[in-house]
């Protein structure tokens, strides 16, 4: 299966930073960039108290 892959053309969904599409843009691969960051900028505390927010 590993083999199939190399032969295909690349196309990457990119998460996060994104230095990483423009990196990937330069090298002529497909990207798609989503500016996500972790809730709460991923603090646990604040985390918990949005999740009893909801309910």
């Amino acid at each position: 299966m590993i083999h199939n892959f190399f032969g295909k053309e690349v196309k990457v969904i990119n998460l996060g930073l994104e230095s990483f599409a423009k990196d990937l843009k330069t090298q002529d691969i497909k990207v798609v960039h989503v500016n996500w960051r972790p809730p709460a900028g991923g603090n646990k505390k604040m985390i918990e108290l949005l999740a009893k927010l909801k309910k």
